[in-house]
Parts: C-alpha cells; sequence; structure tokens
C-alpha cells in the first residue's frame, strides 16, 4: 500500500504522466521545431499580426467605460436632441406663422374689399367706362396698394378682368380657378400660395413669392364680382423669425438648463455603469478561480484516496499471481493477472481523469509536457494527435502559461466530447517576440455560431469565460467552425 502523504508532491501528474502513458503504448508524438522554418515564420508573422489587431479589438470591446467619455456622449447627443428640437420648432413656427399670415391676408381682402365696394366701385366699371376705372384706380393706388400689397385685381364671373392696377390686364379673359368659382356662390374669402407660372400672373413674376387673397363684393346694380390682392410672402417669412427670435431664447434656456440638470444625473449612472463592468470582471475572476480550487480539491482527494487504494491492492495481487502460477494453479493465476491488470488500467485511466480535472504543476512539468498529457486520452482512443511546439514557446510560463493550457484544455475537451474527430492538432510558438500563439485544430463535426450561443444559454461557458480572461490579459481568442468541417482555436497572447 502506497502511504498517503502530502498530496502536491505527489500529484505533480507532468512528466510521469508522459512516461506511464509511453508505457502503456499511448505515447504522443511531439515534433519539436525552430522558429527559423520559413513555413512557420510566414504564419508567424501573420499570426502576429492577427494579435495586435485581436488585442486592440479585445481591449476596446472589454475596457471598462471611461466616465468622461459616457457624459461627453450624454452631453454630445443632447446638444443633437437640442439642435432637432430647435430645427423642428423653427419650422412648426413657420408653418404656424404661413397659417396666420393667410388668415390675416383672408381679413385684408374682405377688408380692403368693402372699402373699394363702399368708395369706389360703380356700374361703369362693369362697362369698362374710363371715368368709372380712373375713380377706382385712385382708391386702389391710395388706400389699398400700401405696405406688403403689390397687386390688385377685379374679376367677372366668367373670369374677364374689369380692372387691375396693371393696365395691361384689363380687359384680358382667363380661366377661374375651381376655388374661386365657389366663391360666387358660398361668399366668404380665401387665400393662397400664388402660381406664378399662370399666364394671369405673368407680370407679377418679378415678385419672389406672392400670396393671393380673394373675396367677392357686389356692384351698385348687385352684379358679383371677385376683389383679388396679392402680398408679400417676404412678409410672411417675416413674421416667422419674429416668432422664431421670441420664442428661442426661452426655448432654448429652458433645454440647456434640463441638460445641466441631467450633467450629474449622467455623470453618477456612469460611475455605476463603470463599476458594475468592473464588479462583473471580478465576479468572472473569482468563478475561475473557484473553478480551479474546486478542481485541486477533488483532484486530491481521487489522488490521496481512490488512486492509491487501487494502486496498492494491485501492488499486493501481483505477488500473489505469481505464487499461483509458481505452484502451477494457472486458473487462480489467469484470475489474479487479470484483475491486476484491471486495476492498473483503472489507476492509469483515474491519473489521465487526473490530468483533465486539474492541470499538472507547470512550473515543475512546463506546458510541453501539460499539453501531451491533454492529447493521451485521445491517442489511446485511437484518434491521430499532433503536438508542435517551438523551442522559445516551450519557455512560456507564469500566468501566460496557465491561460494557455486552460483554453487547450478546454478546445480539446469539447473536441473529445462532441465533435468525433478523426484526428486533433495543437501548435504553439512564438510568431513575434513577446507574443505567444496557440491553436487547436481539429477535424470533426463542427458547429454553426448560433450553436455555441444556444450551448452559453443553456450554462456551457467553458470558452465563453475563457473569452474575458484572454481579454483581460491584453490577448484575443477566436473559435472558427462550421458544420462538417472541423474547429479551430485560435489564441494570441502578449508573453
Amino acid at each position: 500500500m502506497l502511504p498517503r502523504g502530502g498530496s502536491r508532491s505527489q500529484w505533480d501528474l507532468g512528466r510521469s504522466a508522459v512516461r506511464t502513458a509511453a508505457a502503456t503504448g499511448n505515447m504522443v508524438g511531439v515534433q519539436r521545431t525552430t522558429d527559423t522554418d520559413g513555413r512557420r515564420a510566414r504564419r508567424g508573422r501573420r499570426g502576429a499580426r492577427d494579435a495586435a489587431a485581436g488585442r486592440g479589438r479585445a481591449s476596446a470591446a472589454d475596457a471598462p467605460p471611461r466616465i468622461g467619455a459616457a457624459v461627453a456622449r450624454f452631453m454630445l447627443g443632447s446638444l443633437v436632441a437640442i439642435a432637432v428640437i430647435v430645427v423642428g420648432g423653427y419650422f412648426a413656427l413657420r408653418q404656424v406663422a404661413i397659417d396666420e399670415a393667410e388668415r390675416d391676408t383672408r381679413e385684408r381682402v374682405e377688408a380692403a374689399g368693402r372699402v373699394v365696394e363702399a368708395a369706389g366701385l360703380t356700374d361703369g366699371v362693369l362697362r369698362g367706362d374710363r371715368r368709372a376705372l380712373q375713380r377706382l384706380d385712385e382708391l386702389v393706388l391710395g388706400q389699398v396698394l400700401t405696405g406688403s400689397i403689390v397687386r390688385v385685381k377685379l374679376w367677372t364671373q366668367d373670369g374677364t378682368i374689369l380692372y387691375s392696377d396693371e393696365p395691361a390686364l384689363i380687359g384680358r379673359r382667363f380661366q377661374l380657378g375651381e376655388e374661386e368659382r365657389e366663391l360666387f356662390t358660398d361668399g366668404g374669402a380665401d387665400a393662397e400660395l400664388s402660381d406664378l407660372s399662370q399666364p394671369e400672373n405673368r407680370y407679377e413674376r418679378a415678385e419672389d413669392k406672392l400670396l393671393e387673397a380673394h373675396t367677392t363684393i357686389r356692384t351698385p346694380d348687385g352684379t358679383q364680382v371677385l376683389f383679388e390682392i396679392y402680398q408679400r410672402f417676404s412678409s410672411v417669412s417675416a413674421s416667422g423669425e419674429r416668432l422664431l427670435r421670441a420664442f428661442a431664447p426661452p426655448l432654448l434656456a429652458g433645454l440647456l438648463v434640463l441638460l445641466l440638470f441631467q450633467l450629474p444625473l449622467a455623470w453618477s449612472l456612469a460611475r455605476r455603469l463603470q463599476r458594475g463592468h468592473r464588479e462583473r470582471e471580478q465576479l468572472l475572476s473569482t468563478a475561475i478561480e473557484a473553478s480551479a480550487q474546486e478542481r485541486s480539491r477533488i483532484a486530491a482527494d481521487l489522488h490521496d484516496g481512490v488512486v492509491q487504494d487501487l494502486a496498492g491492492v494491485a501492488f499486493g495481487l501481483a505477488p500473489l499471481a505469481a505464487e499461483a502460477r509458481a505452484r502451477g494453479d494457472e486458473g487462480d493465476a489467469a484470475v489474479l493477472g487479470d484483475a491486476t491488470a484491471r486495476l492498473r488500467q483503472g489507476v492509469r485511466d483515474l491519473r489521465t481523469l487526473l490530468v483533465e480535472i486539474h492541470p499538472p504543476n507547470l512550473d515543475s512539468a512546463g506546458l510541453e509536457a501539460a499539453l501531451s498529457d491533454l492529447l493521451s486520452p485521445l491517442a489511446s482512443a485511437g484518434v491521430a494527435t499532433s503536438l508542435e511546439i517551438s523551442d522559445a514557446a516551450a519557455q512560456t510560463d507564469g500566468d501566460s502559461a496557465a491561460l494557455v493550457y486552460r483554453v487547450a484544455r478546454e478546445a480539446v475537451r469539447n473536441a473529445a466530447a462532441h465533435a468525433a474527430p478523426g484526428s486533433v492538432r495543437i501548435e504553439l510558438t512564438r510568431p513575434v517576440a513577446g507574443s505567444v500563439r496557440l491553436l487547436i485544430a481539429d477535424d470533426g463535426r463542427g458547429f454553426a455560431h448560433a450553436t455555441r450561443e444556444r450551448g452559453a444559454a443553456d450554462g456551457h461557458l467553458g470558452l465563453t469565460l475563457l473569452d474575458g480572461l484572454v481579454a483581460q490579459a491584453g490577448g484575443s481568442l477566436e473559435v472558427r467552425s462550421h458544420e462538417g468541417g472541423g474547429t479551430q482555436v485560435e489564441l494570441e497572447l502578449p508573453a
């Protein structure tokens, strides 16, 4: 029976596990390479470029949010919102001003129409009498064409212009619009933007934009005529600008005060977000560490208990089998020999399980032996395995070596459990000084990206948890796979 002593020295299984595997015919072939090999050098340079890009992406994506940057983005977004409100308010106020101007113009044409009807309109205008037209012209020029009004027209129901302050239009006939014809039956007033492309408006085209208004008035004998005025639209725009100048300062002041009140809240939220990010990273690190400690405890218990018990029983049965064979009792010798072989195989299987549960002491065993141990169970199961380690990469130690081993262990374990591969290959190189690259490739089933997301949602978080640790270390972890095409897991780390 083997003694049950201190667990760490007894369960330092790095190179001893390799020797055990060699004894049972399961030794993994290890190909040592050098960094001077041309093909590997080209691949190393490409990997270094990808690693630098990956580290940049990882650090940008996983770095804790900076308070100043978050508040600056909030302020910028708020200023953009204020600008949108100001521009929208301008157009809204402008439309209000246009509507108000049209209402004012309708009232104005009705007032001007009543003045013309009472003081200047006679029945002679219907006949084109020169004195009647002159009298009406004097009234229009003196009392109607003031300020923003630039044109006056008087129409019959059939579209003939009886009078205009532009003499060339008098007597001309044009087609009245539907809205103008309705005024002869419904009464009231109407205002709209003038279409200066119409032939009756040819003499108004020098003006930029006009607002026209119409109403009906009567001659002394009761004949209805359409009274029309044209007002400059610039006066309407000026009204909108006046409204904007009146409302904009208090509106902007209110928005800025609101923004200033929100600034401390934004700063507080950014601090809480940063604190939450740090807590998440700490929880992730704690979860990984707790998992490693629990694996270590379970591995130590197995090694100091079941493994040594089985090894002791096998050690005790071997002499009994030899004694039975010496007596010529082949039956007992065969049974005892078979039991001894089974116990020894069980010990080897348990030692392999110990390596999977908890990594060996990387400082004493080294990465080469540890990675070789990972491949041993696959090799014993008939899977073709390959391990390539450059001389420089084999010297990786410390936290970088531990993270390399964790990623390799998770990738190999996933391949064995889910991919049914025919071959598994591990490469560890240093493409450039200060960087280590790990590649685990298999030719198994592969998987779609959605499958990994569903696995993470179901609690399978092996590589997902390692993503955060790799990012914290300034590295990048990439998983490339598609259904039926195998899987490649590539790790780049500063070392």
